[in-house]
């Protein structure tokens, strides 16, 4: 059905939708593993998880507390 663009042809992207979509479900995957990670983290790797926690979502702060890390929080 589709073809592949030709070289000098424009590539129409997806819509900002689909994009945020896309970064959402990216997301909820990295924290799915990162919360996977954490059952056998030491107080080091904890620390880590946060801190990839708040660098990935603005809402880091109600995911920290939800997960309980609060002691590893900085």
């Amino acid at each position: 059905m589709w073809e592949t663009p030709k070289p000098g042809e424009m590539n129409v992207g997806c819509s900002e939708r689909r994009k945020e979509i896309k970064r959402r479900r990216h997301r909820r995957k990295k924290l799915n593993d990162l919360k996977t990670r954490l059952k056998k983290a030491t107080v080091s790797e904890r620390t880590e998880i946060v801190r990839k926690v708040r660098e990935l979502t603005p809402g880091a702060d109600r995911i920290v507390s939800n997960w309980e890390l609060t002691d590893a929080d900085r």
